[in-house]
């Protein structure tokens, strides 16, 4: 009896789950959705640090981050851009968006609303002024002047909190037109006092705004993650926490950390805005010649002028104590090699110094894949392709991986020390002048391509204001 009664149970049990997956009456997890349209939609700001357009399509730190995602996923990545974080939020909150990649700082406020994935970026929250103008150093010091932040940012909910708890009488606008960057050209301009950046923000911008500063920072250390809707179940939130506890994604971290911030604290405020009125002064005068280089040699024309610059600042009769001489600062040898007969002739010396850059990627080889090939092609222009060769063959033997321009320049400074130089082919070496010339480099090309590609040109931006519209909404004292 009790036999027969167990297989009647099951009986029903199986007919039951096969009523079920015919009348569907189940619903498919959010991750089981997506997978089964194929593809996945995150909502995202443009900016520097997050998303934007180039040349060669769509780029930014986190949209390559939410590519990799859906590959994790084995879906396609859809990109709707909001035009202010409350309509980010509003996307998620109506389902046009699964998750936002925004470089959005969890914090109480948002977590009542939303979940966040892993952290994968610390920043902090700093006070920026105009250069030249008194320094703020507390919260005091913004009383007497306008700041001006994003409505519904992280920055909004730090000043509402410092008003609560310790300064009653803090007023500052919000506005929903202007993002950071624009924020942090007013600064720049006079028209505002005071605005609140994100450390990376402050970081990537500063050289392209040089009349900016850090006041003081107003927040401790905040985690930037992805947020995700909270009222859905949990399987997309474990799926994206899982992405960022795999080998690949944190490895995959590192790469981007060193693409976009890796080489952001080289140039200074005053490097900065001598390379900026270079490029008033000077580049037109040689942009047809490194145009021609790099179309010859296959580089992208800025960072030839970016190398141009490094090493003589334009300046073509340059010459240097070690006898190197001309635009591109080419030894008499590697002239002669090129073809070069004046080194002091700039187009000569900027379509040699094409090739000659062109000659050492060549023998890089493809096994060192983009951007990593270019940042060595560089390391190699400046210590030569021997002393490169040896730092790679050092970070090999340090466990490091030689064919990544990260691990690499850990192990250039090495090479003068001579418990690390004796044992290379080479020998001794100033690897850390080395890195510290792609650095610059670096830094110098992205100012060429942000005056190129933004809208906002740097080389003119203190003739151009930006207007706070009637629409800024004023936070008044509590007092």
């Amino acid at each position: 009896m009790l036999l027969k009664s167990v297989k009647l149970m099951t009986g029903l049990m199986t007919l039951l789950v096969c009523l079920t997956a015919i009348t569907g009456s189940v619903r498919p997890t959010q991750l089981e959705q997506i997978r089964m349209h194929g593809e996945i939609t995150v909502v995202t700001r443009n900016s520097p640090t997050t998303y934007y357009e180039d040349r060669t399509g769509q780029t930014g730190y986190e949209f390559e981050l939410a590519q990799a995602f859906a590959d994790y996923l084995g879906v396609k990545l859809n990109v709707q851009v909001a035009n202010n974080l409350t309509d980010i939020f509003t996307a998620l909150d109506t389902d046009q968006a699964q998750f936002a990649a925004a470089g959005l700082a969890i914090t109480p406020e948002r977590q009542r609303w939303f979940r966040f994935s892993e952290p994968y970026q610390q920043v902090s929250e700093q006070v920026i002024y105009r250069r030249g103008t008194q320094r703020p150093r507390q919260l005091d010091d913004l009383l007497g002047g306008m700041t001006v932040v994003p409505a519904s940012s992280s920055h909004a909910q730090t000043l509402r909190r410092a008003q609560v708890t310790e300064r009653p009488e803090l007023s500052w606008s919000e506005t929903g037109e202007l993002d950071v960057t624009d924020l942090m050209h007013m600064v720049a301009n006079g028209d505002i006092d005071y605005s609140l950046v994100d450390s990376n923000e402050f970081n990537m911008l500063q050289a392209y705004i040089p009349n900016i500063g850090v006041g003081f920072t107003i927040t401790e250390q905040q985690s930037l993650a992805w947020a995700f809707q909270h009222s859905r179940d949990d399987s997309l939130l474990n799926a994206s926490r899982d992405f960022f506890q795999s080998r690949q994604t944190r490895q995959q971290l590192a790469t981007l950390n060193e693409r976009y911030y890796g080489h952001l604290s080289e140039l200074d405020y005053v490097g900065a805005k001598r390379f900026l009125r270079q490029t008033v002064r000077k580049l037109d005068r040689y942009k047809p010649y490194f145009v021609s280089s790099a179309t010859d040699n296959q580089f992208d024309w800025r960072l030839l002028a970016a190398v141009g610059y490094q090493e003589s600042h334009w300046n073509p009769v340059a010459t240097s104590y070690t006898g190197v001489r001309g635009l591109m600062m080419l030894t008499t040898a590697t002239a002669s090699d090129l073809g070069v007969s004046d080194r002091l002739d700039a187009e000569q010396s900027i379509l040699g110094g094409g090739r000659y850059l062109n000659t050492l990627r060549d023998r890089l080889g493809t096994q060192v894949a983009e951007p990593d090939r270019t940042w060595m092609t560089l390391a190699a222009y400046n210590v030569g392709y021997g002393h490169l060769q040896d730092a790679r063959r050092l970070a090999y033997e340090m466990g490091g991986n030689p064919n990544l321009w990260r691990d690499v320049k850990e192990a250039l400074p090495l090479l003068s020390q001579k418990r690390y130089h004796k044992n290379t082919r080479h020998g001794y070496a100033r690897g850390r002048e080395a890195v510290d010339y792609v650095q610059n480099i670096r830094r110098y090309y992205d100012v060429l391509v942000w005056n190129d590609e933004q809208p906002l040109h740097i080389a003119s931006s203190e003739n151009e204001s930006l207007h706070l519209s009637s629409s800024l909404t004023v936070i008044p004292p509590l007092l």
